[in-house]
């Protein structure tokens, strides 16, 4: 077969196989052999292979002259594949993984890494990252410990808890939960909160991976406790309640209390858990934004309550299960805590947050800071933005305005609620909004910046913005907008 195809080519195909340079001499060229001191030769080779053979295969697949012409420059020019191997490499050796410039007025964007972190966490990051900790070695007895002591005390005085526990997220917290305390028996949670959280995953699915058995009750809009009580068998072991934090049901609705559910609990023996979700600990009404505290379930006589520590607590993603000192050390025993335990890092950022609460530190939180910022501030800001955007403007290309508008708290939380704000609004002659989306996005200063589009209008609020990127995301509206 290779044989046939080969008498297929054409004369000017098979000249430009002849020209295209070996891999030895392409990685002796400088670029590629600079590249040769950060990338691992077996890399370098390859890549330069991958490339040649997809020259290869374009020019013996390829047959209409002018494709001819363009693949003919980049056969016979070893600088032009150079360029190209080089570039490859580069992208590889890339980090994926990278800072950008928020302006969406989401504060826990889901996709954009939720809470983000206080300078505070990240010396403690490096602080403990770079030397040995006792993360689970008891310096008093001088015997092994647990990495539990590090959080625990804290969040039990926050919260109210006898006992507390972290893993790595608030879905693997639910897991736990369920198989460690009802796995092979009936579970019942009312129609009302069968709940969808983020990328798909659904609280069915997670109770049926858990062991646990679904039971329903109720309807979409209305359960009543005596749904409960008329569900509760030899094999029930748990009443679960899930608060929806990414969602609100309104109108001609009804649920009963949780003093009412937790009282249930009690007359039947029966542990009451809670998915709370976003995991408040300190009461934002005062800045508009109204969800349970954890500390309010465990005070209506909720055994467990589960939730995140990268949502509305400000802090590194992870899953607190706190409640009950029984039922949470049985929790604990479970194989899947040691799966699904976090790690160092996460322990101390956790800890390091806890104590921004104690201290009543909330602008030591970036995202406390951000809810409780007033429109009036971010007028303020957006202002001083745009006068220093404007002079380096094309004159009469660009129309910018402050408005109203409203900026979210994110992360599955508060869904019907929104924060007044002030937010920027820029139409442009030469690009449409979504061009300006994409342009920003793209990076053309040295970082992405992540914007909205609403009525063909890009859209920029800078509570979500640090006041530190303002210079950058200047430097970034400047080239984007000419």
């Amino acid at each position: 077969m290779e044989a046939r195809a080969k008498q297929t080519l054409s004369g000017e195909q098979a000249e430009l196989l002849r020209q295209i340079p070996s891999v030895d001499e392409l990685l002796a060229r400088p670029r590629l052999l600079a590249l040769a001191g950060r990338a691992d030769r077996a890399l370098l080779v390859d890549v330069t292979r991958t490339v040649l053979a997809e020259l290869r295969s374009r020019i013996t697949d390829q047959v209409k002259s002018a494709v001819l012409g363009e693949l003919s420059l980049l056969a016979a020019d070893p600088a032009s594949l150079e360029e190209h191997i080089g570039s490859f490499v580069e992208r590889i050796l890339a980090r994926s993984l990278q800072p950008v410039i928020n302006a969406t007025g989401v504060i826990l964007h889901t996709n954009l890494g939720r809470a983000p972190l206080s300078p505070a966490v990240v010396e403690e990051f490096r602080r403990t990252a770079t030397q040995y900790t006792n993360l689970e070695y008891d310096l008093e007895a001088g015997a092994r410990g647990r990495r539990d002591v590090h959080t625990s005390s804290l969040l039990e005085r926050l919260t109210g808890a006898e006992a507390a526990i972290v893993v790595n997220n608030c879905a693997a917290a639910v897991l736990l939960v369920l198989a460690a305390l009802a796995k092979g028996s009936e579970v019942i949670v009312s129609r009302g909160e069968l709940i969808e959280i983020g990328d798909g995953f659904r609280i069915p699915e997670i109770m049926a991976e858990s062991g646990a058995v679904l039971r329903e009750v109720g309807t979409t809009n209305r359960t009543r406790l005596a749904d409960y009580e008329n569900a509760i068998n030899e094999k029930t072991r748990l009443l679960l309640r899930v608060h929806p934090s990414n969602f609100s049901i309104a109108g001609f609705a009804e649920k009963p209390a949780l003093e009412e559910l937790a009282a249930l609990g009690r007359r039947t023996g029966l542990p009451l858990v809670e998915d709370l979700g976003s995991g408040c600990l300190a009461d934002l009404t005062l800045s508009g934004i109204s969800e349970p505290l954890v500390r309010q379930s465990i005070e209506a006589g909720v055994s467990i309550v589960m939730f995140s520590g990268d949502k509305l607590l400000g802090g590194p993603q992870a899953g607190i299960i706190a409640g009950g000192k029984e039922l949470v050390m049985r929790v604990r025993r479970h194989p899947l805590f040691r799966a699904l335990r976090v790690d160092k890092l996460t322990t101390v950022a956790l800890e390091a947050t806890l104590g921004a609460y104690l201290r009543s530190g909330w602008d030591e939180i970036p995202a406390l800071r951000m809810i409780q910022t007033s429109a009036a501030e971010l007028e303020r800001r957006s202002e001083n933005l745009l006068g220093e955007l404007r002079p380096g403007l094309p004159p009469g290309e660009v129309e910018m305005e402050i408005v109203d508008g409203t900026s979210l708290a994110g992360g599955g939380s508060t869904p019907a609620q929104a924060l007044p704000t002030r937010i920027i609004r820029i139409a442009s002659a030469r690009y449409s909004a979504g061009q300006l989306e994409q342009r920003l996005r793209r990076a053309p200063a040295g970082i992405s910046v992540i914007a909205r589009v609403e009525s063909d209008r890009l859209v920029l609020d800078l509570r979500t913005v640090f006041p530190e990127q303002e210079p950058l995301l200047l430097e970034t509206l400047a080239a984007v907008l000419h």
